[in-house]
């Protein structure tokens, strides 16, 4: 008999991935972390207890090796779709569709790969456990546009309409389909990633931003959302730091007094 439920986690190697792995394993979760970088995953792996997978979500082979990995281990009770990101921060006119293409492969039609693959092994889990989830990472970028994200905000849209969809096609089934759209957070490599590894203009969105939102924020979300008694369906969850209303109003400078935070 199973003690534990499983979870799978993909862009699990830094960032929300790899808090969200180290937050369910402290709730007692069994997890496969799934990401391209081996050595992150052993890492992580060490430090946590968590199963991995090396496995590239934008390659149909991989995504088919994870489901045979997983189809062999049992049920499957959770996915946590997070494998994502932005490149670049070019104008419609001016960027590349290299980039577009690859932000679109990752974000949209890697979401769309690993729910395929593992949707048999969820619907398993529902009968095993009472219910199931499917739970993607969007932004913020997928319901406001903003100058110089198009090809971000394009991928995010469209992920957020896969989810939209996917709702209704499992309608009637004890699956939860959930959303978590997170606004700025301070991660070691999103911003890096997306300006091509120039560390100036990456920390420079963050300077003089009072509290940003951190990886185990949004870990905290999606393990709540997930945790949650399963007649509860948050379908979307939006999180953002203080500091920001929206993609193009953000606060620089202090907001928190200098107290301890309660």
């Amino acid at each position: 008999m199973r003690l534990a439920k499983r979870v799978v986690v993909t862009g699990a190697s830094s960032g929300i991935g790899a808090a969200t792995v180290r937050l369910f394993r402290a709730r007692g979760w069994e997890v496969v972390a799934v990401a391209r970088r081996k050595d992150r995953l052993q890492a992580l792996a060490e430090e946590t207890g968590a199963g991995y997978v090396v496995a590239d979500v934008t390659s149909d082979a991989d995504v088919e090796a994870l489901r045979e990995r997983l189809v062999a281990e049992g049920p499957l009770h959770a996915l946590v779709n997070n494998a994502g990101g932005a490149i670049g921060l070019g104008s419609v006119e001016s960027s590349s569709t290299d980039d577009w293409a690859r932000m679109y492969d990752i974000n949209v039609l890697g979401v769309k790969r690993v729910i395929s693959a593992l949707l048999p092994l969820l619907r398993d889990g529902a009968k095993d456990g009472g219910v199931a989830d499917i739970l993607t990472v969007t932004s913020i970028a997928g319901y406001v546009p903003y100058e110089g994200g198009a090809g971000y905000n394009a991928a995010k849209f469209a992920a957020r309409a896969l989810m939209g969809v996917l709702r209704l096609e499992l309608n009637g089934e004890p699956i939860r389909v959930l959303e978590v759209a997170p606004g700025m957070v301070h991660t070691e490599e999103f911003s890096l990633v997306r300006f091509g590894g120039d560390r100036e203009k990456a920390d420079a969105v963050y300077a003089d931003v009072d509290s940003p939102l951190v990886a185990e924020d949004v870990a905290e979300a999606i393990v709540h959302a997930i945790e949650l008694p399963r007649h509860v369906n948050l379908d979307l969850v939006t999180i953002k730091p203080v500091a920001q209303a929206s993609p193009t109003k953000l606060t620089r400078g202090q907001i928190f007094g200098t107290g301890v935070p309660t």
